[in-house]
């Protein structure tokens, strides 16, 4: 209304007065079918935000949806003006939606800039969407500047300004090095909210030339930089320690302005030395703790969601040890208009009243205005029966054809809010929206609820029917409620049978059928008892149950509240066998009967005993109390007391008292407290709207005591709730629904009749008021039709006839998501090596994750190899998942010299979003692996032929072959390796000049520029000269040859008996006397010169594995040393390194390693054996 018209006089009264007369508004119906034939006016249903920055590179898409009935027609206005989209070719309105899609390619993008508005309209209204202002995204280039060198004195304070170019949105600033490494921050060196980089004091590490700020812009994802500075830390003058000084903000005092709902961000920062320490206090108050949280080293303080308390004076203090100084920044909090209670929709029935009412707040206060159908109400038509005052429509006597929308506006200096609201006039016979012949099922002396939801124009009165002739009136037992639901307070058999519910107004009548049931209890009526079984025995528990013949009972066994154990357990109908019983068997035992509708429950001990247990006191269960009287009643408390019976031999450890609720479980006793052994009496807390009677077990180390005859009955009055319902949960089930679900109240706490549960959901963090539904009988409730993956906020709140529980906490949640929308950009690869490279890229936004962020997912493939000889094969595509919202992630085992393709993919619990755009890289050159065969054929006197393959991967450009052989001589010593060199096509080679009857040992490995690969081996024998075989055949059996080996045996024998003599006699030999001229065989030289080799051994030989082998030295420690020849053969044989000494022989798999000079050096390498100890260099 506009604040200058005259008010009406008298009109508080007015209002009072249609308020007291007007007819409740009826709710809109879920039901989409009852939906689909109302008449209705638009309603916007999506919109873009007030603030759309768009990417020139993209289309500009604006959001308006709406529906209505008939279906909506849409219209833009553009700066005030009527925007003609048909007219412009590059503008397209989608087809049954006021969506424009705007192609800006080849256009100057700063054409569409400007404040666009939609409306929906058809014959019943026209609803207006918010003004929405389009911006294009920019990253403005840094103005050109040239930055002097920096010079500063160690100890002093530095401030090095970073001024980035003012981008939409801002950018974000960072400092970094020229490697792209971030400049380390922390207590002392710190980056300012604005970008500026402070040193509270500069140390000798801070010289460097390369202080680089940058500025990335996020919408247009480009990241510019400024001209490097150069700082140079003198030390010729340093500063000495100082008391702190704030750098930033500077003086004593500064102010904050914030908007309430915001962030509110507070820096100090201060030099000094040693580096000062900061603080941050409120004057006059707490800082808020569940709100706020530090930064930077506490340099920056943050209070999220910021409200009109979070106002004041905000102290920070730098301290260092010589003094402190404190800074008070003066925070004022202003407020753009929030919601308190948005209009809603209203469908009145002819003739009736209604209001609309906009409560808004801000700071300073909203100035609110109102139109009707977009048009303010100033220039609308004149409408009789419509008043307004300030915040509030009221419209009186509604009449056929007047529906309409109507806008409510708020606006203050900070922002405005908008809502829209129709009010449609219907006259529409009754429908009743509960499904027909339902059938309702409940447990005798438990509460009843038959529904009879409803709809019509007005709202039709409802009343029920028993078996289609007997009326049903409010009064005991049933409870007619305004919603149209029938409540049968404690339900009894004689309730079961057929209910109609009729829905009548002006209109028309509507009648609907349901059933109700009323089942028997589930009662254990014999119940387990306590046992005490010999060792190795068995153990029988019973329980026998009675249950409503129509429902399917299920038992279930339970030791100590967990599932059986497997083995020794048998469960039948109604029994429980524990056979060859043990220690480990002892504990309770409890039987549990459930049905559909209820279950109950009963518990026994069991006691293992030795098979043979000595004589001893017979100890057993004491007697029941006795006498129990109940006094000092109240409404909530009662005073019981008792007589305990017989312990007999064992002191009563204590008393259980339980109750039983005539009203909701009659036969059910449950546990309601206990009282120690010496009591006999206690102060029992009742509930309201409970039949109570009371009953005592005493118990000792036995077992329980027989109960006691019951207590009197005593009755407490219905009451309000005291709790609500429990294990409240939200979560998403499909996109955009919201299931919120909890652990109803039992009859017991529901402390009156007519329980119900009051359903209320909002989403998180966007300040619109709470949306609720009265739901009964149930545990769930659906939010259908909602946003994807967006947080909510639930509450459930019991409530009866006698008023609300207490309020409920606040339970938070997400709405159902789906697979993410986007695909990470930026990717680029940075290759280590021939087979590792880094990926990087940059994390898609939050909101089109749509879900909960898992990672990511790498797909590469080796696409081709590099070489145009080699022939590629199919290559299967790998997967690497990075956990998180990582932003790079590491790719190994990568072929070299390859060409690859990649792929990444965002991953979120629903599954994989689109793939970004595909990335190319290739990797460098590495060794080549070994050559596909070596052949030696044609043997001859002193010739062999070798003939080789390719590697199967040349991972490179092949440079070519080294070929190394050496003799291996009867005796297994190697002779000296020589060495040749092949070119890449060169696949054979002839040898000459080699010796008869010979093994030679042959080692070839290909190479690329980056080196040469792994070995293989061969070996092959020269042709035997027979001749000289012949020769030594002859002189073998000549006689003088065989009397000379004869003479020279006995030689030997002779010299052995001599040897045995001197020895018994103490005498020394020659052997002796070199033992003792040469204590330590450690100190004996040796030859390096000599040319000799080790012994050649059969791998085959495990025995000989940690034998010392003949050219080698095993000193007394076990230890080798290692020889410093850089040339090797690698992955020989078995899979030993192999080695080649400074004289050119190999030695690695034949031979161990001689002993250094000394002069060699010190280094050496532990073994248990030469062979193992070469096997270790690497």
């Amino acid at each position: 209304m506009d604040r200058n018209r005259k008010r009406v006089p008298g009109f508080a009264a007015v209002l009072l007065i249609l308020l007291s007369h007007m007819t409740s508004a009826l709710e809109v119906p879920l039901d989409p079918k009852v939906l689909e034939g109302l008449p209705q006016p638009p309603t916007i249903t999506l919109q873009s935000p007030k603030d759309y920055i768009f990417d020139p590179r993209e289309n500009i898409v604006i959001h308006c949806e709406a529906k209505g009935k008939p279906h909506p027609s849409f219209l833009w206005t553009r700066n005030g003006t009527h925007f003609e989209v048909e007219k412009d070719s590059k503008v397209l309105m989608k087809p049954g939606s006021g969506t424009l899609v705007i192609d800006i390619s080849g256009e100057k993008a700063e054409a569409y800039e400007g404040t666009y508005q939609c409306t929906a309209h058809n014959e019943h209204g026209t609803a207006v969407s918010n003004s929405i202002v389009i911006r294009q995204s920019r990253s403005p280039l840094w103005s050109k500047e040239r930055n002097e060198a920096i010079a500063v004195q160690i100890g002093g304070s530095l401030v090095l300004k970073c001024r980035p170019p003012a981008g939409l949105p801002p950018p974000v600033i960072f400092w970094m090095d020229n490697n792209f490494q971030r400049l380390p921050l922390d207590q002392r060196v710190s980056q300012a909210l604005n970008g500026d980089l402070y040193f509270s004091n500069v140390l000798p590490e801070d010289t460097r030339s390369d202080y680089i700020c940058y500025a990335r812009f996020p919408h247009t994802q480009t990241i510019q930089q400024k001209q490097p500075i150069s700082v140079t830390v003198l030390d010729n003058s340093p500063d000495g320690e100082r008391r702190p000084r704030f750098m930033m903000p500077q003086g004593t005092t500064s102010t904050k302005m914030v908007l309430r709902g915001e962030t509110l961000e507070l820096e100090c920062i201060a030099d000094g030395l040693p580096t000062p320490e900061i603080s941050w206090q409120k004057d006059g108050g707490e800082l808020p703790s569940s709100r706020m949280s530090f930064y930077n080293y506490k340099k920056t303080l943050k209070v999220s969601d910021v409200n009109e308390a979070d106002g004041g004076d905000y102290r920070c203090t730098a301290t260092n040890n010589l003094g402190t100084v404190h800074h008070i920044i003066q925070v004022t909090v202003k407020a753009a208009p929030f919601w308190v209670s948005a209009p809603r929709n209203l469908i009145l029935a002819p003739n009736e009243t209604g209001i609309l009412t906009c409560r808004v707040d801000g700071k300073p206060k909203p100035l609110i205005t109102w139109l009707v159908n977009g048009v303010s109400l100033q220039n609308a038509p004149e409408d009789h029966t419509r008043k307004v005052d300030d915040d509030t429509v009221i419209l009186s006597n509604v009449q056929s054809g007047s529906s309409a929308v109507y806008q409510c506006n708020a606006s203050n200096e900070f922002g405005y809010l908008m809502a829209n609201a129709f009010v449609n006039v219907l006259a529409e016979p009754p429908r009743v929206l509960t499904p027909p012949n339902r059938v309702y099922q409940v447990i005798t002396n438990r509460p009843a609820l038959l529904h009879c939801a409803s709809f019509g124009s007005p709202i039709p009165a409802i009343t029920w029917f028993k078996d289609s002739q007997t009326s049903v009136k409010n009064g005991d037992p049933y409870v007619i409620h305004d919603n149209g639901t029938l409540e049968i307070n404690v339900a009894q058999p004689i309730n079961s049978g057929k209910y109609t519910c009729i829905a009548t107004n002006n209109f028309g009548i509507k009648e609907n059928h349901v059933y109700l049931e009323v089942k028997e209890p589930t009662r254990i009526l014999k119940q387990p008892e306590y046992k005490v079984v010999q060792r190795g025995m068995s153990a029988v528990f019973e329980c026998r149950v009675k249950h409503d013949p129509s429902l399917i009972p299920t038992m279930t066994w339970l030791k100590d509240n967990r599932e059986l154990p497997d083995g020794r357990f048998e469960v039948n109908m109604e029994s429980l066998t524990i056979k060859d019983v043990t220690e480990e068997d002892e504990g309770t035992y409890t039987c549990i009967m459930n049905t559909t509708l209820d279950q109950d429950s009963a518990s026994a001990m069991l006691t293992v005993v030795e098979a043979t247990p000595p004589p001893a006191i017979v100890y057993e269960k004491p007697d029941p109390p006795t006498d129990l009287e109940l006094t000092d009643q109240t409404e909530r408390s009662v005073h019981l007391t008792w007589i305990p019976g017989d312990e007999h031999n064992s002191p009563t450890e204590k008393f259980l008292i339980q109750y039983e609720d005539l009203l909701h479980q009659p036969g059910v006793w449950i546990n309601l407290t206990e009282a120690s052994g010496t009591s006999t009496t206690a102060q029992l807390n009742l509930s309201p709207y409970v039949y109570y009677s009371f009953r005592v077990l005493a118990m000792n180390h036995v077992g329980y005591s027989q109960p006691s005859q019951p207590s009197s009955q005593y009755r407490t009055n219905p009451a309000a709730p005291d709790e609500n319902p429990s294990d409240v949960q939200c979560l998403g089930t499909m996109p955009g629904d919201l299931a919120i679900s909890w652990t109803p109240l039992t009859g017991f706490q529901a402390n009156g009749p007519s329980l119900e549960y009051k359903v209320l959901w909002r989403q998180k963090d966007t300040g619109e008021d709470w949306s609720w539904q009265n739901v009964g009988n149930a545990s769930q409730f659906v939010v259908s039709g909602g946003p994807v993956y967006v947080p909510y906020e639930v509450m459930v709140q019991a409530l009866n006839d006698y008023g609300s529980g207490p309020e409920p906490e606040v339970v938070s949640g997400h709405s159902g998501g789906d697979l993410p929308l986007s695909a990470p950009d930026s990717v680029h690869v940075m290759v280590h090596n021939s087979t590792l490279a880094e990926v990087h890229w940059e994390p898609v936004s939050f909101p089109s994750v749509r879900g909960k962020l898992e990672g990511y997912k790498v797909y590469y493939r080796r696409e081709s190899g590099l070489h145009e000889t080699e022939e590629d094969a199919e290559q299967r595509e790998l997967v690497l998942t990075f956990s998180g919202n990582r932003s790079e992630g590491r790719l190994p085992g990568l072929q070299p010299y390859s060409t690859y393709n990649l792929t990444i993919r965002v991953l979120n619990n629903k599954g994989e979003g689109p793939p970004s755009p595909s990335k190319t890289f290739t990797t460098p050159e590495g060794v080549p692996g070994p050559p596909s065969f070596l052949n030696a054929i044609n043997p001859s006197l002193d010739t062999l032929t070798l003939q080789w393959g390719p590697p199967t991967n040349n991972n490179g450009r092949l440079a070519g072959y080294t070929l190394k052989y050496q003799p291996v001589n009867n005796t297994n010593e190697l002779g000296p390796v020589k060495v040749m060199t092949f070119l890449a096509n060169e696949t054979t080679i002839t040898l000459g000049n080699l010796n008869s009857s010979m093994l030679y040992k042959f080692y070839l490995s290909a190479k690329t520029i980056k080196g040469s690969g792994p070995i293989i081996t061969e070996e092959a024998f020269t042709v035997m000269d027979t001749t000289v075989a012949n020769r030594q055949v002859d002189i073998a059996t000549q006689g003088w040859f065989i009397g000379l080996m004869c003479a020279i045996a006995l030689l030997i024998l002779v010299l052995l008996i001599v040897c045995f003599i001197k020895r018994n006699k103490g005498g020394k030999y020659p052997v002796k006397e070199k033992e003792d001229a040469h204590q330590d065989p450690e100190i004996q030289p040796m030859k390096e010169d000599d040319g000799t080799f080790g012994e050649y051994r059969s791998m085959e030989s495990d025995t000989e594995d940690h034998k010392p082998l003949k050219g080698s030295r095993t000193p007394s420690n076990g230890t080798v040393r290692r020889d410093e020849s850089d040339d090797s053969l690698v992955d020989y044989g078995e899979g030993g390194d192999g080695q080649f000494n400074e004289d050119g022989s190999f030695i690695g798999q034949y031979s161990g390693k001689k002993e250094k000079d000394t002069h060699e050096g010190n280094e050496s390498s532990e073994a248990p054996s030469p062979v193992n100890a070469m096997n270790s260099f690497v």
